[in-house]
């Protein structure tokens, strides 16, 4: 499995904007069991891009 175009363009705008806001991204990884990407960055910004290009924050709770 490999991600969508829309995942892959969302996962640009979001990586945009974090570089933007001066965040390291620690971890960029793609899960082909979920079809989601994850992006860790800074100290605290967990981000899930799904496969339909709609990305949101993962929260402690959802671990």
């Amino acid at each position: 499995m490999n991600p969508t175009n829309e995942q892959a363009q969302t996962c640009l705008r979001v990586c945009q904007m974090l570089s933007n806001c001066y965040r390291d991204i620690q971890l960029f990884r793609f899960n082909a069991q979920t079809g989601e990407v994850y992006i860790f960055a800074g100290e605290e910004l967990q981000i899930i891009v799904s496969r339909n290009g709609l990305w949101r924050f993962l929260n402690e709770a959802e671990l």
